[in-house]
C-alpha cells in the first residue's frame, strides 16, 4: 500500500493533488505578515525578508527551500536542505519530517512556497514560516545567497 496512505491518509495525498495542480498556475496569495511572529503559531504565516532572515539563523528552525536542485545549487540561503516541490516523492518527504518541529520555506518568487506550505500544513506541520517574496526578494533586499 502507498506510503501516503498508511502514514498520512487522504489529507496528505490529497495535498500533495493540490500542489501538483497549483504548480502550473500563479498566485499572488495571502498578504505578507508584518506583525511578530511566534514560534508556537498554528498556522503557517507569510513573514518578509527581514523576519525570515531572523528566523532562518536560529538553530531550532529548519530552513527549506522547494526549487528544483539545479536552482538550489545555484545559490540558497545558508543552512537550507532542498525539497523540492516539484519532485514525485515530494508528498513521503514531508511525511519524513518532523511535525513538532519548526520550518522556514522560501522557493525564488512564493509562488511554488505556498502549495508546499500548504501539503505540509495538511501533513499535520503547524509551525511554518513562508519567505513572501521568495529569493527574488531576498536578493533585492541586499541579502545573499551561499552555493
Amino acid at each position: 500500500m502507498n506510503r501516503c496512505f498508511k502514514s498520512r491518509g487522504l489529507a496528505a495525498c490529497a495535498a500533495a493533488f493540490v500542489v501538483s495542480a497549483t504548480l502550473t498556475s500563479c498566485s499572488s496569495g495571502p498578504p505578507e505578515t508584518t506583525a511578530n511572529a511566534e514560534v508556537g503559531q498554528s498556522t503557517p504565516m507569510r513573514v518578509g525578508v527581514g523576519q525570515f532572515a531572523t528566523l532562518a539563523e536560529s538553530p531550532d528552525i529548519q530552513v527549506v527551500d522547494v526549487r528544483t536542485p539545479d536552482e538550489f545549487a545555484s545559490g540558497h540561503i545558508a543552512g537550507a536542505v532542498n525539497i523540492p516541490v516539484q519532485s514525485p516523492d515530494f508528498a513521503e518527504r514531508v511525511d519524513d519530517l518532523d511535525p513538532s518541529a519548526t520550518y522556514a520555506v522560501y522557493c525564488r518568487s512564493g509562488n511554488r512556497s505556498q502549495p508546499a506550505v500548504a501539503a505540509m500544513h495538511s501533513a499535520g506541520i503547524d509551525r511554518i514560516y513562508e519567505l513572501s517574496s521568495g529569493t527574488r526578494g531576498w536578493v533585492s533586499a541586499g541579502r545573499q545567497l551561499v552555493q
